[in-house]
């Protein structure tokens, strides 16, 4: 008698368990998603992975303090802020304003940081292939579009300063279409800047 009770009550204990109504998972806002994925780590662009193009701007060419040739870009989130540190590479044989030369990126110069003071990701696709994004720095920002692959472990960034760039948003086509303009021109470089995530 006392195991038929005993078996009475698990099986109305299971009931209870079974039954009522299905709980619905809360939706994932991929425009946050992004944020924490990279929230904690630290990213890594250099070598083949710095494009002819950061910023929209010819690494061989001399722009003198807004010259784009790296050797090595890390990025570093916490708290969604971004801790930019760029160090330089080394511009040959354009020694004016303006001259094209080659960018070396073996030979190291100047370290430059960065911090973001805001960080806004916009129209992030379910998978994050594709995502608006604009960070502003003190006295700049950059604006465009990135991807995060879907094992978290490289980050793609085609980011151009603030208002110098149109068709450079995922409405306009996925990260390094050929949509750009840049100040009005047609933009034929290459801009996307490829982040390993540690």
């Amino acid at each position: 008698m006392k195991k038929q009770l005993l078996s009475a009550v698990m099986l109305c204990t299971l009931g209870v368990v079974g039954c009522g109504d299905p709980v619905e998972p809360t939706p994932v806002d991929p425009n946050t998603q992004v944020g924490t994925k990279l929230e904690g780590k630290t990213m890594v662009m250099e070598g083949d992975n710095i494009p002819s193009h950061p910023n929209g701007f010819n690494e061989d060419m001399n722009l003198e303090g807004s010259t784009q040739c790296y050797t090595k870009s890390t990025m570093q989130v916490g708290n969604n802020t971004y801790t930019v540190t760029s160090i330089l590479g080394t511009l040959r044989d354009a020694p004016q304003r303006f001259n094209v030369g080659t960018c070396d990126h073996t030979a190291p110069g100047a370290t430059l940081q960065f911090t973001t003071t805001a960080v806004l990701i916009e129209n992030a696709k379910a998978d994050l292939s594709c995502f608006d994004a604009t960070f502003t720095y003190n006295g700049f920002g950059q604006e465009g579009r990135g991807s995060l692959s879907a094992d978290g472990k490289t980050l793609k960034l085609e980011l151009f300063f603030t208002g110098q760039a149109t068709g450079h948003r995922c409405a306009d086509g996925a990260v390094g279409a050929a949509t750009v303009k840049l100040n009005g021109a047609t933009f034929t470089g290459n801009a996307v800047q490829t982040f390993i995530v540690q």
